[in-house]
C-alpha cells in the first residue's frame, strides 16, 4: 500500500485527487494539507505515529508557505519521503528549484489520472518522473557562463560507451527503464546496470541529475552517436 499525503490549497482539487487515488487498491491517502507549513507539521505528526507518507503530492503556489520551500525543508528533515510536485504552473524556475531541493518528479495537474497513478508508483519504486517538455525547460533556463561559446560536456562523457550514450539520451527524453529496455531490446536489469555505470562515470548522484545533464548536452550526445555510426 502506497501512503500518499496531498498538499494543495484548493479544497475542490484535493477532493478530486483523493477520489482519484482512493479508487486504486494500492493507494491510501493518509493526510491532507492546504499549505507547505501544514504539510511539514502533518508529516512530523505522522512520523510520531509511525505512519509516514511514502509520497507527497505537492502544489507549488500556496499561502503561508509555498511548495518549493516546503519541499526543501521536508527533503532535509525526512529524506525517505519522496515528493512529486503537481501544479498548473509550467514554470522552469520552479521546476529547477524543486528538483534541486530533492523533488523526485514534476507533473502538471492536467495529467490524466492513470498517468498520475503510474507516476506515483514509479517514484515509490525509486524512479523519477517528469511531464513532457519539462526537462527541456530546465536546460533552457540554466544560464551558461559563456553564452557565445558552445558548452563542453563535463568530464566522463567521452568515456561513455555507445550503449550508455543511447540510454542517457533516452533518460533525457523522459523514458522509464521499461521503455528503454523495450526500445533497445535489453532487460530492465541491464538498463539499471547501464544507468549505474553512467552515474559513476559522470560523478552524478541520481537519475534526476543524469536527466538534467543529458538534456543540457543532448546535442553533443546526438552528434557523438552520429559520428560513431558513420565510422
Amino acid at each position: 500500500m502506497i501512503q500518499v499525503l496531498l498538499v494543495e490549497d484548493q479544497e475542490i482539487v484535493r477532493r478530486g485527487l483523493k477520489t482519484l487515488l482512493e479508487i486504486k487498491p494500492d493507494f491510501q491517502v493518509v493526510g491532507e494539507a492546504s499549505n507547505g507549513q501544514q504539510a511539514i507539521d502533518l508529516v512530523k505528526t505522522l512520523h510520531t505515529k509511525s505512519q509516514p507518507p511514502d509520497i507527497i503530492l505537492m502544489d507549488i503556489r500556496m499561502p503561508v508557505m509555498d511548495g518549493v520551500t516546503a519541499t526543501q525543508q521536508l527533503c532535509q528533515e525526512f529524506p525517505g519521503t519522496k515528493i512529486l510536485v503537481l501544479t498548473t504552473f509550467d514554470d522552469a524556475k520552479y521546476v529547477a528549484q524543486a528538483i534541486r531541493f530533492g523533488a523526485k518528479g514534476y507533473l502538471l495537474k492536467d495529467t490524466p489520472s492513470e498517468e498520475l497513478a503510474e507516476a506515483i508508483r514509479s517514484i515509490h519504486k525509486g524512479y523519477t518522473q517528469f511531464g513532457p517538455g519539462i526537462l527541456e525547460k530546465i536546460a533552457a533556463s540554466t544560464p551558461s557562463n559563456e553564452p557565445n561559446q558552445p558548452q563542453e560536456p563535463p568530464p566522463g562523457f567521452a568515456e561513455l560507451t555507445p550503449r550508455e550514450r543511447q540510454v542517457l539520451k533516452m533518460i533525457a527524453a523522459g523514458s522509464s527503464n521499461r521503455e528503454i529496455a523495450q526500445a533497445l531490446f535489453l532487460s530492465e536489469g541491464t538498463v539499471r546496470n547501464h544507468i549505474s555505470h553512467i552515474l559513476t562515470r559522470l560523478n552524478l548522484r541520481d537519475r534526476t541529475q543524469a536527466a538534467i545533464v543529458a538534456t543540457t548536452f543532448v546535442s553533443w550526445l546526438e552528434n557523438s552517436q552520429t559520428s560513431q555510426e558513420s565510422d
